[in-house]
């Protein structure tokens, strides 16, 4: 009887890599809220408009 035994390697991530995600992360979702809340088009502010209330986000 003979069995297979496969090694996996692991692959890590370097701290620079995590961190820069995380930052790369935020500064993406920031710029979504603040395009959703700034944006002078009344579709997009229609859109986004209940959620802002919900999250104290002024709209206008």
């Amino acid at each position: 009887m003979t069995t297979n035994v496969q090694t996996l390697g692991t692959t890590g991530t370097r701290a620079s890599e995590g961190a820069a995600a995380i930052v790369i992360a935020a500064l993406l979702g920031l710029g979504l809220v603040f395009l959703a809340g700034f944006a002078p088009a009344s579709a997009l502010h229609n859109a986004a408009h209940d959620f802002r209330h919900t999250q104290n986000f002024p709209c206008h």
